[in-house]
């Protein structure tokens, strides 16, 4: 409800410094910090104590936010969630990635570059699964522990995620959050072509060969996957 009437009048009520009507609008708006946190959970950091941080920035934006501006609450609050989770990260020394995991991603980044120097390509997800002793499942766990943040308009050769959805679904950082939720719900094997598409940088041919399929079938389910995140998008 953080863009309702009745939020944005609580809001107004806040400039006043009432404890109470701050409790009030944490309450209403944790929805919003829960959503926020949810994308750097994959870090080694519990969801509640993510959810704990963000609501400092939650604070902060409920006693900073100017309706006078002409910004909606929810784009304005985003970022300074947002800000406290990575400075929290930031200052703790952390991406925070099991031990496991994190050996996991030497294993595999090491097999990936000799299997590709034997091969003369990319391996596939199943070859570079045997030759690191993982399952496919350590494997994906091991890229992505890898892998930078993700962002929406990164540029990756000439074409960005953002680019190919449409602008008119995301240009603001509640979008872009809600984007990454979308690319959730959908299968795992739709969520490794979306990753390795836009985050990995990889052309349709190299993944049809990482998940040993064909070029022709990865456009179809491309397209397929696009018109299935813009349903979700609404």
């Amino acid at each position: 409800m953080y863009d309702s009437e009745k939020n944005i009048a609580l809001l107004e009520e806040a400039k006043s410094g009432d404890a109470e009507v701050v409790r009030v609008l944490c309450e209403n708006n944790m929805g919003l910090v829960r959503t926020v946190a949810g994308a750097f959970r994959e870090r080694g950091v519990e969801l509640e104590d993510l959810m704990q941080i963000g609501t400092i920035g939650l604070i902060k934006a409920i006693r900073g936010y100017d309706a006078s501006y002409g910004t909606v609450f929810s784009t304005y609050a985003v970022p300074l969630i947002m800000g406290e989770i990575k400075k929290y990260l930031r200052d703790d020394g952390i991406v925070k990635v099991s031990r496991t995991i994190k050996r996991n991603a030497q294993l595999v980044s090491k097999k990936r570059d000799q299997l590709s120097t034997e091969l003369g390509r990319e391996p596939t997800l199943s070859e570079l699964s045997a030759a690191a002793g993982l399952t496919d499942e350590e494997t994906l766990s091991a890229l992505e522990a890898s892998s930078p943040i993700l962002s929406f308009d990164a540029q990756y050769g000439d074409i960005t995620l953002e680019n190919l959805i449409g602008t008119d679904n995301i240009g603001e950082a509640v979008e872009r959050i809600a984007l990454h939720q979308a690319i959730k719900k959908l299968e795992r094997e739709e969520q490794t072509i979306v990753r390795l598409r836009f985050f990995k940088n990889m052309t349709q041919s190299q993944v049809a060969s990482a998940l040993g399929s064909t070029q022709v079938k990865i456009s179809r389910q491309e397209k397929k996957i696009v018109a299935k995140l813009r349903e979700l998008l609404g």
